[in-house]
């Protein structure tokens, strides 16, 4: 299969950047061992050498310290490690009722749920219209009992930036730890953890043109963490298996390499985009029209099915998406586009497009031309596209 000529589903995943591959390239061919102590061999003190460098950029980058940095095979392991690790520690100590929200991605969801099958007891905050959580909700929610808070930083479907402090304050005013699901904000949304009172963090830099099978997730230090995933002592026993040294390196090198001037070039192709898709009839925005992750535009067309318009895309060397990787094999409509009050017709008919480092402005004229015939010929075609 041709590789799509234009690609704006960077919010499922990204192209490897090369200098991301040039960084980790040593640790494949090179220092390939595992990373042992100051009394191993070695290649394997190079090796946990260059786990510690990756692992004390991390930390600068979010304003932690190193010891508050775990790396892992990705931020759905870490959620799962924070969500099912929080609980059972805290479990005896502060109680088993959980909060959420009710436009989380996946591995939020599903890990909450999985501990409320096993007895903890789940409550789903709403969202707005844009997606937004009301701090009043979150205070109503929290109870004597609360353990833990999980919020996503930015929404996966529609963008959406969430009052992390003002959440984070309530939720620690009240006793309760605070997750954080940061995987479709940072790096490009900053996150300064000296200054967010939130105590747990999952990480990628999958979506910034980093590797994938690697991710990373900060614990505060005196945060009480079980550990969910057993097997050795590494990451200070904090989790079972070798760690990825390669991976931790381009993990950290792709970091490096978002910037805010590449983020505001992106952010400015976005807003060029988003204005000419709103000028085609009957056309909305999903998502919060100024607090909203910078590459992400989320948009719902009346009349025709979004499934539709990605096949017709796709043959025109397109590729978009219709929502969150974990939810793209799901022909149910989207929880999100749900939760912020739209029926399943706008939540069918939603168009994710995602802009990360290699888009042009070319690329913005074409999707943006393109997406204006495919909706007019199908909305020609459909029985309510011709009534209207």
């Amino acid at each position: 299969m041709d590789r799509p000529t234009i690609y704006l589903d960077n919010m499922a995943a990204t192209r490897l950047d090369e200098r991301v591959l040039d960084a980790m390239r040593p640790y494949f061919f090179d220092s390939y061992a595992v990373a042992t102590s100051q009394f191993g061999y070695s290649l394997g003190i190079a090796a946990r050498d260059a786990l510690e460098a990756a692992r004390a950029a991390v930390a600068e980058r979010l304003g932690a310290s190193t010891d508050e940095i775990v790396f892992t095979s990705g931020s759905t392991e870490s959620t799962n490690m924070a969500l099912k690790g929080a609980a059972a520690a805290l479990s005896q100590k502060r109680g088993r009722h959980l909060i959420t929200t009710a436009v989380e991605d996946f591995p939020v969801l599903q890990s909450l749920r999985a501990l409320e099958r096993g007895g903890y007891e789940l409550t789903m905050l709403p969202v707005d219209a844009h997606g937004s959580v009301n701090p009043a909700d979150l205070a109503n929610a929290l109870r004597d009992d609360t353990a833990l808070v999980s919020v996503q930083q930015a929404n996966q479907e529609i963008g959406t930036l969430q009052d992390l402090a003002a959440l984070a304050d309530l939720a620690h005013q009240a006793g309760a730890l605070v997750h954080v699901d940061a995987t479709y904000g940072w790096p490009r949304v900053p996150l300064k953890l000296d200054a967010l009172p939130v105590d747990l963090v999952s990480l990628t830099t999958a979506l910034a043109h980093g590797p994938r099978g690697v991710g990373a997730m900060y614990v505060r230090e005196g945060t009480p963490l079980q550990k969910w995933m057993d097997g050795g002592f590494q990451e200070d026993n904090r989790r079972g298996g070798p760690e990825d040294i390669a991976g931790a390196v381009g993990f950290a090198a792709a970091m490096d390499l978002v910037d805010a001037d590449e983020t505001q070039r992106l952010r400015l192709l976005r807003d060029t985009l988003e204005a000419r898709l709103l000028g085609v009839p009957h056309t909305v925005l999903n998502g919060h029209p100024q607090r909203r992750v910078p590459t992400l535009s989320n948009v719902s067309f009346r009349f025709v099915e979004g499934e539709s318009i990605l096949l017709h895309l796709d043959m025109r060397g397109i590729a978009v998406s219709t929502g969150s990787a974990c939810f793209s094999r799901s022909l149910e409509a989207s929880h999100v586009i749900l939760a912020i009050g739209g029926n399943h017709e706008r939540a069918h008919g939603s168009v994710r497009l995602s802009l990360g480092r290699y888009n042009q402005e070319s690329d913005v004229d074409a999707v943006a031309s393109a997406l204006s015939e495919v909706v007019a010929r199908l909305r020609e075609i459909s029985p309510l596209g011709k009534e209207v």
